[in-house]
């Protein structure tokens, strides 16, 4: 076939509007402009859903200011002509929620895109049905989807190429910022107890989490060391609880129940790291040409990290 496969563009974390579909008409609680902490915080005991019900909030468009050029250039340049578009599809998705639940969701994405692909005149003349597949674009935890996506589903997956924008394989400090704080990329501004709150129930974030060879001080720490609750500073248990005994249902003493959210949290999250370390492209039948990575190499970032040439 000589067009090009279509392509999905996967955004970072919190670059997905978010949008409450209860209200009538729905109203948006995260924008680029707008950021409803209180709306978009998760339950403690169930963080599928809000603490504030009743509430259904889904994903809606990317940002804009991000993403808009990215997609209009990609569909101006990958199309011959006005006539023949090459389709290239954002994928908006609640960056909010374990990235495991993410990577089902981007597979029955693909497979709509591959649906609707077939529909076109073009793509039907050029074969495009005999072997569907898709390009997949990742930018920072939107590569991170697009790497679990591949080794959950390996030859099934239908990708045929891949490109990785500044993608934090190995997590980012600012994610310990978050947590510890609630500033860096979850919000803008000075701290306050919401963003905190919303941080440390936000499960994606602990997907973030940096886990590398002398990325920690002091560097004697084991790699996976944030991934181990008790490395952490008491009071995020302790802040928990207060959330717990304020915002959750009669239960367990909101101390225990804290300890386990936190566990549980972690833990997904090494559990996770360890599953996209393993993977290697052979597993999806692919090899390194049908992979590009783009990453800062020898740079300084936010949080004092410095990227290292040949970190896989």
């Amino acid at each position: 076939m000589n067009l090009p496969n279509p392509v999905i563009v996967v955004p970072g974390i919190t670059a997905t509007y978010l949008q409450d579909q209860y209200p009538l008409p729905p109203e948006n609680i995260w924008t680029v402009l707008k950021k409803n902490y209180e709306r978009l915080t998760l339950h403690p005991d169930n963080l599928n859903y809000e603490v504030n019900e009743p509430s259904r909030v889904v994903p809606d468009q990317l940002f804009e200011v991000a993403y808009r050029a990215l997609i209009e250039e990609l569909r101006f340049n990958l199309s011959p002509n006005p006539d023949s578009p090459v389709p290239v599809f954002p994928f908006g998705y609640d960056w909010r929620q374990p990235l495991e639940e993410t990577e089902r969701e981007l597979a029955g994405f693909v497979d709509e895109v591959m649906e609707r692909t077939k529909l076109l005149r073009h793509y039907h003349k050029a074969g495009f049905s005999k072997n569907p597949r898709v390009s997949l674009i990742g930018h920072s935890m939107g590569g991170l989807v697009i790497t679990g996506y591949l080794a959950r589903y390996g030859q099934e997956a239908a990708a045929d190429k891949v490109v990785t924008l500044a993608t934090p394989y190995r997590g980012s400090f600012e994610a310990v910022i978050q947590v510890v704080t609630g500033t860096a990329n979850l919000g803008t501004g000075e701290p306050a107890s919401r963003d905190r709150e919303a941080a440390r129930l936000t499960p994606a974030l602990y997907h973030l989490l940096p886990a590398f060879k002398n990325g920690l001080v002091p560097p004697q720490l084991p790699v996976d060391a944030l991934f181990d609750p008790t490395q952490w500073q008491p009071s995020i248990v302790a802040t928990l609880a207060q959330y717990i005994r304020r915002k959750g249902l009669p239960g367990d003493p909101p101390k225990q129940r804290a300890k386990a959210l936190f566990n549980d949290l972690l833990g997904q999250a090494k559990t996770h790291r360890a599953r996209i370390r393993r993977f290697r492209p052979a597993a999806a039948g692919m090899d390194l040409h049908d992979w590009l990575v783009v990453i800062g190499a020898d740079d300084h970032h936010a949080g004092a990290a410095r990227s290292q040439k040949g970190c896989r």
